[in-house]
């Protein structure tokens, strides 16, 4: 094999080259590689914590909404109950209201009852009167006595 200066030359400016890419070419290149993948590797981090922030909204965003769903169904469950309190309360008034009308109704019952017992005493004593007139101005026949005592206990 014969070395001839072509190829020393060429293995020279070869390696002149390589140590000019070395030195001025391959750091450059490395550094935009290596920042590149820096931000490559940000992103993807960022991104990670992204998926991981939405997760987690979306867990306190379904639990929220589960609260509230809990507290409407509450706030549902109280206002029905005082539904049914106010309606008991309306309906024991209005028991409370009858019985004092009752009441009242009774008592004026009771007046009328008194009233129309005096109205018959004195209309029983009129008749009683006006029989013992008829009596006193007949004879004293027994069989008419019986007679007008049956007319009067009729007209009582």
């Amino acid at each position: 094999m014969q070395l001839n200066a072509t190829i020393i030359g060429q293995t020279i400016a070869f390696a002149v080259f390589v140590w000019f890419c070395m030195k001025y070419v391959w750091p450059p290149i490395t550094a935009a590689l290596l920042e590149r993948q820096k931000k490559i590797a940000e992103g993807l981090e960022a991104a990670d914590r992204a998926q991981r922030d939405l997760s987690l909204a979306q867990n306190k965003v379904a639990d929220e909404l589960r609260e509230a769903k809990q507290q409407s169904a509450e706030i549902i469950e109280l206002a029905n109950k005082r539904a049914n309190q106010i309606v008991d309360e309306a309906k024991e008034k209005a028991r409370e209201e009858g019985l004092r009308l009752i009441a009242g109704a009774k008592a004026e019952i009771d007046m009328e009852i008194q009233r129309a017992k005096e109205v018959l005493r004195s209309q029983v004593a009129a008749i009683a009167i006006a029989g013992a007139e008829k009596i006193l101005e007949s004879s004293i026949d027994q069989a008419a006595n019986e007679e007008l005592i049956k007319k009067l206990a009729a007209e009582l």
